[in-house]
């Protein structure tokens, strides 16, 4: 085991410079609909079609993404920043316009829509790397939610 001098506040701060987008993750999973906020989410391969999610193995959907062969992923729009606090744990009061697709449920009116299957998994440290191989995309031109320095933006 390594130590390192960096502490995880200055780490965090420090990669909350890198402006991502804001993704829900999506499963069914014993017999719910499961959702979580992610912005670790990445394109790996172009052939075959492969994403990556870093989910923390403290996470509920963390399980559920350990049991399921099928996940989503849901790329919001600008005018979705009330479902990403909902799925952060955050719970509002709000109705979640669910998609469905053959099954797995996706969030309706995002800029982008993802149906995985599973396609490996790799331990990382207190978070799992879960390889999704894409069966099915769709996308708008919609202007997508911005996460930078610990907020919320938008493009332009």
């Amino acid at each position: 085991m390594t130590s390192s001098a960096l502490l995880p506040h200055e780490f965090r701060q420090t990669l909350g410079r890198f402006a991502s987008g804001v993704t829900i993750i999506t499963a069914a999973h014993a017999g719910e609909k499961r959702g979580m906020t992610a912005n670790a989410f990445v394109s790996v391969s172009l052939t075959p079609p492969l994403i990556l999610v870093g989910v923390d193995k403290r996470a509920s959907m963390h399980a559920a993404l350990e049991e399921v062969q099928r996940f989503g992923v849901s790329v919001l729009s600008v005018a979705q920043r009330h479902l990403s606090d909902h799925f952060a744990g955050r719970p509002q009061a709000v109705d979640v316009p669910w998609f469905d697709h053959e099954g797995l449920p996706l969030i309706a009116g995002a800029v982008a829509q993802l149906v995985c299957r599973k396609h490996s998994s790799v331990d990382a440290g207190d978070h799992t790397l879960f390889v999704g191989e894409v069966e099915y995309s769709r996308y708008t031109d919609d202007d997508p939610l911005i996460y930078f320095r610990g907020d919320y933006h938008e493009l332009g």
